[in-house]
């Protein structure tokens, strides 16, 4: 089973959102990333999506996106980001998912010979940057991060922990934060963030940190292609 990832698909979700607006690179954005993915990945291959999936405000109107995304080779692990405003009740999200299609939302996956863990993540504190309502919801993020990761300690039956964040687990330098804490203390072996894009993607950091390599995976920082990751990954 090979390891991929991509982030910040951003699709239009029935609204008229071209993506070009963002810099002339982002036109046919998903269709680069659509001819990538099926050169690639094979159907018994897993692939991480750590947010801003869709544009979509409403269920109804994010489904064709996630069918056009259910039917992509491989299996897939999908994490909710800032801007899925979308995402439902999780019953109701796990009702509709194709076999080879799982969501993370407080709890773990294991899918294949992996456990995946992770949750959206929120603003680093620190000072000059944040308030106190940023201070809350990072800390509730951290609760739902554990919840994830001791789910997948509990289950992982000797898989190597994957994590998924959508935004950055570190600042830009690598410094420990509280992700990157409870990372390292639950064994994960590689995790990936998205969030990140133009001027964004020169402080997006890849690397270890704590005895787990990071990796932003926003898709116009790939150059619209999936990244394959690595356990054992040290670049």
């Amino acid at each position: 089973m090979r390891l991929f990832a991509v982030g910040d698909l951003h699709l239009p979700g029935s609204q008229n959102k071209p993506m070009d607006v963002f810099g002339g690179h982002w036109e046919g954005h998903f269709c680069k990333i659509a001819a990538d993915w099926a050169q690639r990945v094979g159907e018994s291959d897993l692939v991480l999506l750590p947010g801003d999936l869709s544009w979509a405000m409403s269920f109804e109107d994010a489904m064709p996106d996630l069918r056009a995304i259910f039917a992509l080779p491989g299996k897939k692990v999908l994490l909710r980001g800032n801007h899925d405003y979308w995402w439902p009740a999780i019953s109701r999200l796990r009702a509709v998912l194709p076999p080879n299609a799982f969501v993370l939302q407080n709890d773990a996956v294991l899918v294949g010979e992996y456990a995946v863990a992770g949750s959206r993540g929120w603003i680093i504190p620190r000072e000059g940057r944040g308030d106190k309502q940023d201070e809350k919801i990072y800390q509730r993020e951290l609760m739902r991060l554990e919840l994830s990761l001791k789910d997948a300690q509990t289950r992982a039956a000797g898989r190597p922990i994957i994590g998924m964040l959508h935004y950055p687990p570190s600042l830009e330098g690598g410094e420990k934060t509280g992700f990157t804490e409870l990372f390292s203390a639950y064994g994960a072996k590689l995790a990936v963030y998205g969030h990140l894009h133009a001027e964004g993607l020169a402080g997006a950091f890849n690397g270890p940190i704590g005895g787990v390599h990071y990796q932003n995976v926003s898709c116009d920082g790939l150059g619209f292609k999936l990244k394959e990751l690595r356990i054992d990954a040290e670049d």
